[in-house]
């Protein structure tokens, strides 16, 4: 069976269309709870080890990309509402090489965040109930993803729904931990945030810290991705874009200088590689058990809401990869009753209970930020080629996404990015392999 043309547009390429149920407030909710999980509640731990007290300049760094790329995916969303985002975007108006790339590198990058926030919530929960068992973080981990597999097969409008409720829950705690240990951090400042800016002149630690800040920011993506499920789009899309960036970056600003400032850099750093769960540790350093009780269930439900959040958007790059036969065409199929496409969600699902298996959040989350960047480089230039009709904003926009992505993607460690450009090279290979194959049937 052949491909379908690659230059069709999707609604002749694919079968049942997802229903239009998500509005603004539905769209800024996915996208928060994408993002505001895994890098309020582990990632900062990560970049301190690398950039020290600097990592308050490494969020900002991340957030000013974030803003360039979120723009960018805003705009290629509303010209182009479909399910897959820059998978979609790099076969509309790139190549079918640099579309597929785009395709695969949102797969391998979102399984490792989404075993990332698997591995984070297993870490706060088993530290919150005093668990030291070996083994027991990977176990529960992938408990998790299992479960959360079995919700969203349940289809949108009850994956929305969870997803409200865990997002505030999860904005309510790190709300009180910024206001409760704000005193704190300004009486222990001068001590623990003393490197800050004396820190800048290391500039490989700043670029590292910033790459993996970076990721953290990156779940507005899931409303590009969920562009077939948003109503009226080219209005929704961008808006809920703006609307998510601008509270998360303020959200994570406020939570690195409380947890810098409260138990400095070093400390912060140790607490996430021995526990993936360094707030909790930091909030009873200057409030006791109480809010630290009330952090760990903010961190359980938010790693909860990432891990969600994401498998809605990995499983639907997946089916517009099979849409496309660029996957197994099985994996296109939607299923009647729920309007969820089953069949991707199990096989996503499965992946990231794979990758959890590694039980290292620094090692997960560090490929993750190699192979985002490489995603949303394409973005950058499929944004600068859509038509002066379609652009929403100036091309310097994307002309500086694009040389951001490519200028911090090989500033993560050497390991991750060796690994990210192999799977890069064994997914193209694959890929022509499989047109080779198909062409000749």
């Amino acid at each position: 069976m052949k491909r379908p043309d690659v230059n069709a547009s999707p609604d002749r390429v694919r079968e049942p269309a997802l229903a239009r149920v998500v509005g603004l407030p539905g769209a800024i909710l996915l996208g928060l709870g994408s993002i505001v999980g895994t890098g309020a509640f582990v990632s900062i731990g990560i970049a301190a080890g690398v950039a020290g007290p600097s990592v308050l300049v490494a969020i900002a760094v991340g957030a000013l990309l974030a803003t360039c790329n979120g723009l960018s995916s805003a705009q290629l969303a509303a010209a182009h509402p479909v399910s897959g985002g820059t998978y979609e975007y790099g076969y509309r108006f790139l190549s079918p090489a640099l579309g597929f790339s785009a395709g695969w590198m949102f797969l391998c990058a979102k399984s490792a965040s989404a075993a990332t926030a698997a591995l984070g919530f297993a870490g706060y929960a088993l530290d919150m109930f005093g668990v030291i068992v070996p083994g027991s973080r990977v176990a529960l981990a992938i408990a998790a993803v299992s479960a959360l597999t079995l919700l969203v097969i349940g289809g949108m409008r009850r994956s929305n729904a969870a997803n409200a409720l865990i997002v505030g829950f999860t904005l309510l705690t790190l709300a009180a931990f910024v206001l409760w240990g704000l005193p704190a951090a300004v009486e222990r400042g001068p001590v623990t945030l003393a490197g800050t800016f004396s820190g800048l002149s290391d500039v490989r630690s700043i670029l590292e810290a910033s790459a993996l800040m970076f990721v953290a920011y990156t779940g507005y993506g899931r409303i590009a991705t969920l562009g077939e499920e948003v109503r009226a789009p080219r209005r929704t899309i961008p808006r809920a874009i703006v609307a998510t960036l601008a509270v998360s970056a303020a959200l994570y600003i406020g939570v690195g200088l409380v947890a810098v400032g409260t138990v400095g850099a070093a400390e912060l750093a140790r607490m996430t590689a021995e526990t993936a769960a360094p707030l909790e540790k930091a909030a009873r350093s200057f409030a006791g058990p109480g809010l630290a009780g009330l952090l760990a269930l903010g961190a359980i439900t938010a790693m909860l809401g990432v891990l969600l959040n994401l498998l809605l958007g990995l499983s639907r790059v997946l089916l517009a990869m099979a849409r496309r036969g660029d996957a197994p065409g099985p994996l296109a199929a939607i299923e009647a009753g729920s309007g969820s496409p089953r069949r991707a969600v199990l096989a996503v699902g499965a992946a990231i209970a794979l990758i959890a298996l590694v039980g290292d959040v620094r090692v997960t989350w560090s490929f993750s930020a190699f192979t985002v960047l490489v995603y949303y480089a394409i973005t950058n230039l499929a944004a600068l080629r859509l038509p002066r009709a379609a652009r929403l904003f100036p091309r310097w926009i994307s002309v500086a996404g694009l040389a951001g992505c490519l200028g911090l993607a090989f500033w993560v460690e050497p390991g991750a990015w060796l690994t990210g450009l192999a799977l890069l090279g064994a997914g193209l290979v694959g890929w022509h392999v499989l047109a080779e194959r198909e062409a000749k049937s």
